[in-house]
């Protein structure tokens, strides 16, 4: 049956070999037989410009421009951590960069593809952030920068973002109910799929009399996972 296979929040880095193995697995042994891959953002711990020469960077271009060869088409989203993800990059990876939120038909069924980071409205801090990071002129400004210079910030926004979480109540850093209907009924109360929480899970909310799924995609920090969905629905598969 034709389908498609939904992933994000890889995170994938250096210093996480086995990740990209597994990563790099799939893309040979499950990938192939998809007829589209989307991959909803924070694909790598962070992504200093097109303009990286990183070999972990390249080597999942060439890994993914591979899958696309074979013809599964791959679409890109941007995430949080990867937001500097551009036309360049995709190209290299024969991928197509996708806006967000993505509507599109998936096997039969209405459904909008989202990183998920803009619904997490209860931190106003990162909200803050997040609007700062994807202006075009601040993004212009940082990728003027000596790349040396963009790495070194890069990993010290991290470490910095690791130790905010920690002052950070739980309940604000998931989704918020209100945003994520307020979504679904602007766009017609489709199905939702959605990555950056790391809390995955199937919901479904009762919005206006309709009843809404929202798929919530894993992380790939201990090992992956991945939403194959099909014309009889979506189920979660764990690596």
């Amino acid at each position: 049956m034709p389908h498609s296979l939904l992933i994000s929040d890889l995170h994938l880095a250096p210093e996480r070999p086995q990740i990209s193995a597994q990563f790099s697995a799939f893309l040979l042994d499950t990938a192939p037989a998809a007829a589209a891959l989307y991959i909803l953002g924070d694909l790598f711990e962070y992504w200093a410009g097109d303009d990286d020469d990183d070999a972990l960077g390249i080597e999942v271009a060439r890994q993914l421009s591979a899958l696309a060869a074979v013809g599964t088409r791959v679409y890109l989203m941007h995430g949080n951590r990867d937001v500097l993800m551009g036309q360049a990059l995709a190209a290299r990876c024969g991928a197509e960069l996708v806006g967000d939120p993505l509507p599109v038909n998936l096997h039969g069924t209405p459904t909008l593809l989202s990183h998920g980071d803009a619904l997490c409205t209860g931190d106003a801090d990162y909200q803050r952030f997040r609007i700062y990071a994807r202006d075009p002129g601040n993004q212009s400004k940082f990728l003027s920068r000596p790349l040396a210079g963009r790495r070194e910030q890069m990993r010290g926004m991290r470490a910095q973002s690791e130790a905010a979480k920690q002052q950070k109540a739980e309940a604000i850093m998931d989704v918020a109910v209100d945003a994520v209907e307020a979504l679904l009924r602007s766009h017609g109360y489709p199905r939702l799929i959605h990555g950056h929480t790391h809390r995955p899970a199937r919901h479904v909310h009762h919005i206006d009399g309709h009843a809404c799924e929202r798929w919530v995609l894993g992380d790939w920090y201990d090992r992956g996972s991945y939403l194959r969905c099909d014309a009889a629905g979506c189920a979660p598969v764990t690596l």
